[in-house]
This record gives C-alpha cells, sequence and structure tokens, in this order.
C-alpha cells in the first residue's frame, strides 16, 4: 500500500505526477485550517510536503498524528513551525543549493531594470512617447559601482559572484566573517548600506531577521541608493522603507517579496521609482523541477529507511 501523503501549494506537473505514482496524495492549493482535513484522512497522513511560502503551523501538525517526516519546497522554513515538528522528533528537509543561482539571477535582473529604467524604457516605447517626445530620460550605470549583500549563503554568493562580473565592488554582511571569499565583510549593516549604491537583501527570513533592514539602514542607504529584496519582506521594515520613498530619503526599490503576500501594500505602486515582482525567484521550469525532484526525493529516501539528503538543522 502506498503511504499517504499530505500537500500544500502548486508544484511543477512533473513533481506532480511523481507524487502521485508513489503515494496516495491527498492536496491543498492554500494552507488549510486543521478542520478542513477529514478526521479519516489525518491519521493516514505520513508525510507533509509544502512550498516554502505556504509554511505549515502546529495547529495543523497537530491534527496529524503519524507524520513521519516534512519536505520544504524551498530553502526558506521561516513559515514552518519547526519548533513544533522538533518536539515530536519530526526531521524536516529543503532544497537547497538548486535555487541560489535562479534567484541571484533574478536580484541582478532587478538591479539592471532599475538602474537602466527597463521596465519604464518598455512602456515609453509602446506608448508612443517615444515618437511624440524623443530620447528617454538617463538611466544609471552599474559598472564600478558598490553592491552590498546582506546575507552570503547560496543565494548571496552567487549574487556576489554575478555583480562582481559587472566589474562591482562588492561587500557583505553575515552572521560571521567568511573564509576564502574574495569579498570585502562590513559587521555594522548601516556602514554597509553608507557604502552601497545597490543593496541586495539575500539573508534568511524568520523572527531574527525580522526588520534587519531597518529605517536606520533604509535611511544609510540614502537617496541615490537602490533596495533589492530577494529573500523574505519580513526582513524589510516596510512602513519605513514606504516612508523613506515618500520622502525621497531612498532613491529606489526592486522587489520580490512583501510583508503581506500576496496582497502587498499598495501604496508601492504609486512610485515610479519602484519595482515590484510576485515573488518568483526560483520560477525557471528548469529550477522548480530540480527542486520537486529533491524534495522528492528525500521522501523516497525516508520511506526507504536511508538518509535524507537535505535535512534542515535543528
Amino acid at each position: 500500500m502506498k503511504p499517504d501523503i499530505l500537500y500544500f501549494g502548486a508544484f511543477p506537473d512533473a513533481t506532480v505526477a511523481e507524487l502521485n505514482r508513489l503515494y496516495t496524495v491527498h492536496h491543498y492549493f492554500k494552507l488549510p485550517k486543521p478542520e478542513d482535513i477529514p478526521a479519516d484522512v489525518a491519521p493516514r497522513i505520513r508525510a507533509i510536503a509544502t512550498e516554502a511560502n505556504r509554511g505549515l503551523t502546529r495547529a495543523i501538525l497537530d491534527k496529524l498524528p503519524n507524520v513521519e517526516v516534512i519536505t520544504v519546497f524551498g530553502v526558506g522554513t521561516d513559515a514552518v513551525d519547526l519548533k513544533a515538528a522538533q518536539e515530536r522528533g519530526i526531521p524536516v528537509t529543503n532544497t537547497p543549493d538548486i535555487i541560489g543561482p535562479e534567484v541571484a539571477d533574478l536580484a541582478i535582473g532587478l538591479m539592471l531594470a532599475s538602474a537602466r529604467q527597463i521596465i519604464y524604457a518598455d512602456h515609453y516605447a509602446r506608448s508612443g512617447e517615444w515618437a511624440r517626445t524623443g530620447p528617454i530620460s538617463l538611466g544609471r550605470s552599474v559598472n564600478n559601482k558598490t553592491c552590498g549583500v546582506i546575507g552570503l549563503g547560496g543565494i548571496g554568493r552567487a549574487i556576489a559572484d554575478r555583480a562582481a562580473a559587472f566589474h562591482m565592488r562588492v561587500l557583505y554582511n553575515a552572521r560571521s566573517e567568511k573564509k576564502g571569499v574574495p569579498y570585502t565583510f562590513v559587521g555594522d549593516l548601516v556602514e554597509l548600506a553608507r557604502q552601497s549604491d545597490f543593496l541586495m537583501v539575500a539573508c534568511t527570513g524568520g523572527p531574527e531577521t525580522r526588520h534587519l533592514v531597518s529605517r536606520a539602514v533604509i535611511d544609510a542607504l540614502g537617496p541615490t541608493g537602490t533596495l533589492i529584496n530577494v529573500a523574505r519582506g519580513s526582513v524589510v521594515d516596510e512602513e519605513a522603507m514606504i516612508d523613506a520613498l515618500t520622502h525621497k530619503r531612498l532613491g529606489f526599490a526592486a522587489l520580490d517579496v512583501f510583508e503581506s503576500e500576496p496582497n502587498f501594500d499598495k501604496r508601492l505602486l504609486d512610485f515610479p521609482n519602484v519595482i515590484v515582482q510576485p515573488h518568483h525567484g526560483t520560477a525557471a521550469i528548469e529550477t522548480r523541477t530540480a527542486m520537486g525532484q529533491l524534495m522528492i526525493d528525500n521522501l523516497v529516501a525516508h520511506f526507504e529507511k536511508k538518509a535524507l539528503l537535505t535535512p534542515v538543522a535543528a
């Protein structure tokens, strides 16, 4: 008999097909209320697969007495109640190492789109304004500018390497200085922001990093600086960022994540110097398929009583 698993979110077609081949699948697109899970199904669930941004609450886990493993489709685990899982001795896996290059590509794309006004320029040409008014206003160069990176894990390092290819000076902040890294460590975030032309947010989310990019950091980045967030919306004090944009104390922002998703603060749409994206840093067919396969490989390893491939440290 195939094990019963519960999954939350939208996975690639290949992932869904393989999950259905291997397991008896119970699917919810959105995170359900505990009472939405039928009483006859709940005791049969042995594994959970969840998108990182869907997460998993203690209330749902409490409804499922026989869960043996939780697999996260993505790298972030801030939306998963890890304490609840740890209390029950349930291992958690995620999909690290795969997403770094893809999210970094988007971060660099957002930097270029902001600096060179790519989205605005597209509208300018389409609207006929080019023909009516003439050349577009000048953008900004990234060449020889300073790129500050908050968090030098897989995503942050990939951003740093790409920024270096644009002949940018790369600085970074992390919990501690990394050995063997060809970039300059700056221990104080305000100082990192002060020295940066483009400040990339690429650290983990969760309570420890909530509003790490504070009003002081944003003000240090200043009226010519660009804030780019591809991490978690919670890392940036969004109210402080909007206030800085309103009063022109921050030059530009390019955001793939928000404090409230998908219903983000619509005041951000009023700023022509802000680019918004629908939290799609990993949204490439190849990357999402690889993430799905790693998630399945972890499930298979568990049910075959083998070591998990990518366990999350307790």
